[in-house]
């Protein structure tokens, strides 16, 4: 395994139905995971987690909604880096047709920052969404958001990597008794919509592997879900234990040599680094 400075770094800035994007520190490099905030607020969060704008090598896009791709014409035309998106995931928005992007088939492997990029299908209600795979050197991130089950892909994408970063968006009890209408529930339970917490645990299981250090539950819901919601969904299923009373962080420790895995939420108000 790479020792901690050659190794991949994952940086949520925003994660959540306000606004996303992630930023992965690759040996040549940063690339952008999605982009629905302002420059303003990119640029600040950056700052925070000690990034460059000008180390951004390319953005790759998991998706067209909004809370994912809002800020990407603005940024590009500040910072005008390469630009990926799946095939067919642009044309619904002018704002994205207009840009330069680079169009992959699902399953397409990039070459971005140094990195690996394996691309993989998701399931969500829209053209073509698409999760990935970053490695190098033996190292790997895997990230997957947006999506209403879990895809013989993404399983194959995510399983066995150092960090995963894996949507857990809503508590099934909250969103029945939550604020929205029944047909915005039923799209979000539905295939095409959003992992709630107890299916982001049962893929949990199925991904994590001996090398996992981290995962990271993503676009949690600030109506339907709270953060200790979802790490306890994820700690009861792996075995993990809670690391305080609040339950926001859960750790588990392992025998034989093996590294410990660390549980934590990705949210919508400040950065997280994972080193």
């Amino acid at each position: 395994m790479p020792s901690s400075r050659d190794r991949l770094h994952l940086y949520v800035l925003a994660s959540g139905s306000k606004g996303n994007c992630s930023i992965v520190a690759g040996p040549g490099g940063l690339v952008m995971i999605d982009d629905g905030l302002s420059r303003r607020e990119v640029l600040s969060r950056m700052e925070a987690c000690g990034l460059r704008p000008h180390d951004v090598r390319a953005l790759v896009l998991t998706h067209e909604h909004g809370d994912h791709t809002g800020g990407i014409a603005v940024w590009h035309r500040a910072f005008p880096v390469e630009l990926f998106a799946s095939e067919g995931s642009t044309e619904l928005r002018r704002a994205l047709r207009e840009l330069p992007f680079n169009h992959f088939a699902p399953g397409e492997t990039l070459e971005l920052a140094g990195m690996r990029v394996d691309t993989f299908s998701t399931s969500h209600d829209i053209a073509n969404p698409v999760g990935f795979r970053f490695s190098c050197d033996g190292d790997a991130i895997g990230y997957a958001t947006d999506t209403g089950i879990m895809t013989a892909a993404m399983r194959s994408g995510l399983r066995g990597a150092r960090i995963i970063a894996l949507e857990a968006n809503h508590d099934v009890p909250m969103l029945a008794c939550g604020p929205y209408p029944r047909y915005l529930q039923d799209r979000i339970r539905s295939d095409r919509g959003h992992l709630s917490n107890e299916q982001a645990a049962s893929a949990a299981a199925e991904v994590v592997g001996e090398r996992t250090e981290h995962l990271i539950a993503m676009h949690i819901s600030q109506e339907n879900n709270r953060p200790s919601l979802a790490v306890r969904a994820i700690a009861g299923t792996l075995g993990a234990e809670l690391d305080d009373e609040l339950g926001s962080t859960a750790t588990l420790e392992r025998s034989g040599g093996l590294p410990s895995l660390h549980i934590r939420a990705a949210g919508q108000n400040r950065p997280v680094a994972i080193l």
